[in-house]
């Protein structure tokens, strides 16, 4: 996939996670977290993040999340839904793990 745009899902609700995916260049990914639960859940939320990207296939990005205590499914739905905005695809092929 590659990545024409910002891309950007979810919401600073409390449960919730609001996601921005940017085109960076540089190799990997850059993940900035903030979290209000990033004491207890922080290193769990961006092995998350990090394992959905993978699964994506993209590299080279910047994700920058603002975390209000999102589930594990919830994270990897709106990193998902971001990446997709962010290469203009509409081609959402959800499944069940």
């Amino acid at each position: 996939m590659e990545l024409i745009k910002t891309g950007m899902a979810g919401t600073v609700e409390s449960g919730d996670i609001l996601v921005e995916i940017e085109q960076t260049g540089a190799p990997g990914v850059d993940i900035q977290l903030d979290s209000t639960v990033m004491g207890l859940y922080g290193r769990r939320i961006r092995e998350v993040i990090a394992e959905t990207v993978a699964e994506c296939g993209v590299d080279g990005i910047k994700v920058i999340a603002s975390d209000k205590g999102a589930l594990d499914c919830t994270i990897r739905a709106r990193i998902k839904t971001a990446i997709l905005r962010a290469c203009d695809s509409q081609d959402y092929g959800w499944n069940v793990k």
